[in-house]
């Protein structure tokens, strides 16, 4: 054991395979020996920061930060990331679900209950069946952005480390432009707009929600109605101009108008009677310079089978928004 390697202090840039993880979860992924309270110290102290500042456990970390680490024993490190082998009829089933691929991105149709990342108690997300997605590139896709699990819809991913950074510089400028279709309870009173309402994470652990707080993060969605059903159920149309956590199911609870399924915002009274108790929310297009230059890359997702039903059942027709 190396102990002039031990008393020093280290710095790591984030990949951007480790774009938008968890402070916490990076440790886990990058040095999984380090125990939680450790860590939990550390960042208390200020022994581990995110480009010379403190940081608290889940904060997100961005491709090109510097951690910096505090003296450790170098056999806690993970040097190289394991991946699980993904069985051939999950590699199947997730290849079923591409919607658009050429030598720099890949776009699937995620399924909702399907989580982007792994987290406490979840074993099962995209980011540990990306190797069934290679096929014959050199490495592994990446992931430049998220989806919540219970949302389904585009996801795209990087299938060059170069295509990963580019993508993650436009995710992170906004020059991306995302569509996403929504169920929501009742009709707004106006039919198009802006919403405009900072949001903070509140509540305990396992319970946390974002809720309207003047001192929040600056939240803005852009919505309109493309339909509804005798005004017990409504159409929209949200077009987030920002990202934060839960943004579109927050704002559209905030509107009075919960979104479908959604019990976290809307409680008992976002469950329609005859329709699936899953959240109707669906990422329908994205739009964005592609990272090879030249025309904007445009994809869209139709709805999965349970939300094509749930929006015929309401006399929607999709293919007329």
């Amino acid at each position: 054991m190396n102990t002039t390697e031990e008393n020093a202090v280290r710095h790591m840039e984030v990949s951007a395979d480790d774009d938008d993880i968890r402070v916490d979860r990076w440790f886990k992924r990058h040095f999984p020996n380090v125990p939680y309270g450790q860590l939990a110290k550390w960042l208390r102290t200020g022994q581990v920061r995110v480009d010379g500042g403190r940081v608290k456990p889940g904060v997100r970390l961005s491709s090109g930060q510097e951690i910096r680490l505090p003296p450790m024993a170098p056999v806690t490190a993970k040097t190289e990331r394991t991946h699980p082998v993904v069985p051939p009829k999950v590699a199947a089933d997730l290849q079923s679900r591409v919607i658009y691929k050429d030598d720099h991105v890949i776009a699937i149709n995620k399924p909702s209950g399907l989580a982007v990342q792994g987290g406490s108690g979840t074993t099962r997300h995209v980011d540990g069946m990306l190797d069934a997605l290679r096929y014959d590139a050199s490495e592994r896709p990446r992931l430049v952005h998220r989806l919540d699990k219970d949302t389904s819809g585009v996801l795209l991913l990087a299938r060059t480390r170069q295509a990963a950074q580019t993508l993650s510089r436009s995710f992170q400028g906004r020059t991306v432009e995302k569509v996403y279709w929504a169920l929501v309870m009742g009709l707004p009173e106006v039919e198009a707009g802006t919403i405009d309402a900072p949001l903070e994470k509140r509540g305990g652990l396992g319970h946390e929600k974002m809720e309207a707080a003047d001192e929040g993060q600056f939240a803005e969605t852009d919505y309109r109605v493309i339909d509804n059903a005798a005004g017990r159920v409504a159409w929209l149309e949200l077009r987030p101009r920002t990202g934060r956590t839960h943004q579109l199911r927050a704002h559209c609870a905030l509107m009075g108008n919960p979104i479908l399924g959604d019990g976290k915002y809307g409680g008992r009274e976002s469950f329609f009677a005859g329709l699936p108790k899953r959240l109707h929310l669906h990422a329908q297009s994205l739009s964005l310079p592609h990272p090879a230059g030249g025309e904007r890359l445009q994809v869209s997702a139709p709805l999965d089978d349970e939300l094509h039903e749930s929006w015929k059942f309401l006399g929607f027709n999709a293919k007329t928004a």
